[in-house]
């Protein structure tokens, strides 16, 4: 699936230019002219990242930052600010509300669309292309294949979400739940204890080829991916 970037901005010409320049780069691209659409389009369904425009109608961008700061749902949503304000103070003012970057126009769209890789990189490391490897264990998110020394090992496409997710945040313990927002997607209704049938799954499949005691249930907490050879299944 590819990253969804929702831009928030209200001048046509540049919603279209920024619009244009991420699809050519692979991104799938929503649009709203103001913070109240894009709130609303927030709750039918989470983006991986928002552009906001600093200077909106109604509600600035920077209420809208600070709105989505303070819930828990979205939190964690990266925002990339766009504005014309060139003053260090504003600049400041964007990233103490939380934004993750900030870009002043004019900018170049190959520059915003780097500034966004940079973001989701650092934010959502599973949304990046890049190659895996960890005590052997190989994953290559472009071709999806997970190997173990050449040994191609086969998976669902639920198990290798689940997979990349947790080795692009390994030493890290996941809930029932948030493995579900994170890997099922947002907004999307299964029990809890489907994650568990999952990681069974993988766990066998891993087995074959020696490498399932990295993948450990933290009892009463929820999942981790260990880096440790050594690491033991609880």
């Amino acid at each position: 699936m590819a990253t969804q970037i929702l831009i928030v901005e209200d001048e046509p010409a540049i919603q279209a230019l920024i619009t244009y320049a991420l699809e050519q780069a692979g991104y799938a691209v929503l649009q709203a002219q103001n913070a109240e659409k894009a709130l609303e389009m927030i709750n039918e369904k989470l983006p991986d990242l928002v552009l906001l425009d600093w200077m909106l109608p109604k509600m600035s961008g920077v209420e809208f930052a600070r709105l989505i700061r303070r819930k828990e749902r979205t939190k964690l949503l990266p925002i990339i600010m766009l504005t014309a304000r060139v003053d260090e103070s504003d600049k400041v003012s964007g990233l103490e509300i939380g934004a993750d970057d900030y870009i002043t126009k004019p900018f170049s769209p190959r520059e915003l669309v780097a500034r966004i890789k940079a973001v989701l990189r650092r934010r959502l490391p599973e949304r990046s292309d890049e190659l895996i490897e960890i005590n052997e264990l190989r994953l290559d998110p472009t071709t999806h294949r997970v190997s173990v020394c050449d040994h191609e090992v086969t998976l669902g496409p639920t198990e290798f979400r689940l997979l990349y997710f947790l080795m692009t945040h390994a030493e890290r313990v996941y809930t029932r739940g948030q493995l579900l927002d994170r890997v099922w997607g947002d907004h999307v209704f299964v029990e809890d204890r489907t994650v568990d049938v999952h990681i069974r799954r993988l766990r066998k499949v891993l087995e074959v080829v020696k490498k399932e005691k990295l993948l450990q249930t933290v009892r009463g907490s929820g999942y981790r991916f260990t880096i440790s050879v050594e690491a033991s299944v609880r």
